[in-house]
This record gives structure tokens, C-alpha cells and sequence, in this order.
């Protein structure tokens, strides 16, 4: 049994971790005008948010696991300096609600991760899939949305610099 939890969790950290940062890449088309659930059950229309300020929309392949929690507990620690600059963040993959807010709750996530089973948000926004198993997983990726529009994304998100990431870009869009 020991063995079976050690290659288990060597898998998942092999597919659900990724340490490289990439810089991504400055862009310019129109953000994705889609609406999805979040952890609590309820709606929550991308394209509302985007009239308020930046909003930072991150992809991960399955809540609760090791990169998928460092890159959401970077954007969780940066939070506050990311709200100053009117910042909101968005979180997605494909998991149900319930497991959104089990993975809100257990690493006390500020800001709204979105289910999107069936893959509509995920389509919109043009992020990869991949299929590991039974899974149907999201790839890391992450994208900054300003006046409407998707100014940055990062094809290869990064996992413990995703905070840092976001805060060069915006630096470099001021």
C-alpha cells in the first residue's frame, strides 16, 4: 500500500507540477465574453468583471494537487498587492464546484475559482486540453484581461511565480 501511495503521488507530481516560468507573451484581442459557476454554485459573467478593472484568469489541470496549489497559493499570497491595483483574479479548471470549494477553503483561496466541466471556458479562451487517465484536465496557462481585452497570456503558466509574473506585466503595461 505504502508503494502505491509513493508512485501515485510521484505521478501526480509529475503531471500536475511544473516549476519552469515562462514570460509569456503580450497580446491583443478581444477577452472571451463567458460566464461559468463558481465554488459556491453561482454564476459569475467574465465579461462583467472586465468592466471593473484587470482581471487575471488562470488555467490548472485539478484542484488540490501540488502545482495546481502553488500556483494558486502564489496569487492567494500576492492578493492584497494585486487588489490595489484593482485586480481580480479568476480561477478554472475542470472540476466540479464542490471540489472548487474544497480546494477554496483548504488553502484559503480570496478569490473565485470557476467549475467549468464541460469545458466551455476552457474552449473559449483556447486552452489546451490533455487527458491523463480518466481525467480531462485544463493545461496551465494564464491570461490578463484589460479594458475587454486579453493584453498578456502565458501558454506555460508558471506554478510558485505566477504572482510575480502577473505583477512584471502589469508594471511593464503601466
Amino acid at each position: 500500500m505504502k508503494m502505491t501511495m509513493r508512485i501515485l503521488t510521484a505521478l501526480f507530481t509529475g503531471i500536475f507540477s511544473q516549476t519552469q516560468a515562462s514570460q509569456g507573451e503580450k497580446v491583443d484581442y478581444p477577452a472571451p465574453a463567458v460566464s461559468g459557476i463558481n465554488q459556491d454554485g453561482a454564476k459569475v459573467d467574465f465579461s462583467e468583471l472586465y468592466k471593473k478593472g484587470p482581471v487575471v484568469v488562470f488555467f490548472y489541470p485539478k484542484a488540490n494537487t501540488p502545482g495546481c496549489t502553488k500556483q494558486a497559493c502564489s496569487l492567494r499570497d500576492a492578493f492584497a498587492d494585486l487588489s490595489k491595483d484593482g485586480v481580480q483574479v479568476l480561477g478554472v479548471s475542470f472540476d466540479t464546484p464542490d471540489a472548487q470549494k474544497k480546494f477554496k477553503a483548504d488553502f484559503t483561496l480570496p478569490y473565485d475559482l470557476i467549475a467549468d466541466p464541460e469545458g466551455k471556458i476552457v474552449e473559449a479562451f483556447k486552452v489546451e486540453r490533455m487527458v491523463k487517465g480518466l481525467l480531462n484536465l485544463a493545461t496551465r496557462q494564464c491570461f490578463l484581461i484589460k479594458n475587454g481585452k486579453v493584453v498578456w497570456q502565458d501558454k506555460k503558466a508558471s506554478t510558485a511565480e505566477q504572482a510575480a509574473d502577473i505583477k512584471r506585466v502589469l508594471s511593464e503595461l503601466k
